[in-house]
C-alpha cells in the first residue's frame, strides 16, 4: 500500500512541473518571438510479479502477467518552434522571419546566440543591435546621415540619405538547425546551440529551408492562452486526483491500524 503513496507522489510532482511550464508560457504570451514549451512524461519502472507469457501450468501460459507501475516522471520539455502571427510596427529596423530560422546575435563573451526576436535597434556606434545592445551577426553599421532603411526579403539592407542616394550596407543572414527543439534557452529571447540541436547552418533569407524577412513586422508569441488555460485546468484535476489517492491510502492505513 505504501507503493501507492509513492506512485501518487510522483504524479503530484510531475503535474507541479507541468504547471511551472504552463505558467512560463502564459507569462510570455506577449513576448516577441517566444516559443511555447510542453512537458513530456514517461512511466517509471514496473514491478513484475508475474511476467507475461509465464507458465501457469504444464500446458498453459499467462496472457497478461501481473505488472504494477511505480508512477511517472518528466522525461523532458519540448519547445514548439511554430511560427507566430505577425504584428505590423512601422519600424524600419523591425523584422520577422516568415518561416524557419533564427537571427544570429553576438554575446559579450564572443559566442553566438540565436533569436526569433527581430526588434532591432540602432546602437550608439550605428550598429544593428538587439534590445540588450548585442550586435547582429554579420555586423551591419548604419551611416549617421541615414534617413531610411530598406530591408529586402532576401536580407539585403540598404540605407537612404537626405540627398536620395542609396547605399547597400550588408546582408542579414539566417541560421537554421537540424533539431531546433534541441536549442537551449538562456533568457533575453536568446538560444544557444547544443549537441542535440546540431550544427548551425547559415544561409540567406528565402533559401531552401529558411524563411524570408518581412520588414516593419514583428513575430508574436505562439502561445495560445486558451489552450494553456485548458492544459492548466487538466493538470490541476490530475494533481487533485493524485492527492485524493494519498488521502485514500492514508484512510486505509488508518483502518488497518484500528483493526490491529
Amino acid at each position: 500500500m505504501l507503493n501507492a503513496l509513492n506512485t501518487a507522489a510522483t504524479g503530484m510532482d510531475a503535474q507541479t512541473k507541468q504547471l511551472e511550464v504552463i505558467s512560463n508560457n502564459i507569462a510570455n504570451a506577449d513576448t516577441t518571438g517566444f516559443k511555447k514549451s510542453h512537458v513530456d512524461f514517461e512511466d517509471l519502472l514496473y514491478k513484475n510479479m508475474k511476467d507475461p507469457g509465464s507458465a501457469t501450468s504444464a500446458t498453459t501460459k499467462s496472457p497478461t502477467g501481473v505488472q504494477v507501475g511505480a508512477g511517472v516522471k518528466v522525461s523532458g520539455t519540448t519547445r514548439e518552434h511554430t511560427v507566430g502571427s505577425f504584428k505590423p510596427t512601422g519600424g524600419d529596423l523591425d523584422m520577422a522571419l516568415d518561416g524557419d530560422g533564427f537571427f544570429a546575435i553576438q554575446r559579450p563573451d564572443g559566442n553566438v546566440a540565436y533569436t526569433r526576436d527581430g526588434s532591432f535597434k540602432r546602437g550608439s556606434e550605428g550598429r544593428l543591435e538587439n534590445g540588450s545592445g548585442f550586435p547582429v551577426v554579420p555586423e551591419i553599421t548604419i551611416p549617421g546621415d541615414s534617413i531610411g532603411i530598406s530591408i529586402a526579403m532576401d536580407g539585403r539592407v540598404t540605407s537612404r540619405n537626405s540627398q536620395g542616394q542609396s547605399t547597400e550596407l550588408g546582408q542579414i543572414q539566417v541560421t537554421n538547425f537540424a533539431n531546433p527543439a534541441g536549442l537551449q534557452a538562456v533568457g533575453g529571447n536568446l538560444y544557444i546551440s547544443t549537441d542535440a540541436s546540431g550544427e548551425a547552418n547559415v544561409s540567406n533569407p528565402g533559401d531552401a529551408g529558411v524563411g524570408r524577412i518581412q520588414q516593419r513586422m514583428l513575430e508574436a508569441s505562439n502561445v495560445s492562452p486558451v489552450q494553456e488555460m485548458t492544459d492548466m485546468i487538466r493538470g490541476q484535476r490530475v494533481y487533485e486526483m493524485n492527492s485524493k489517492v494519498v488521502s485514500t491510502v492514508n484512510d486505509m492505513l488508518g483502518s488497518i491500524s484500528q483493526m490491529k
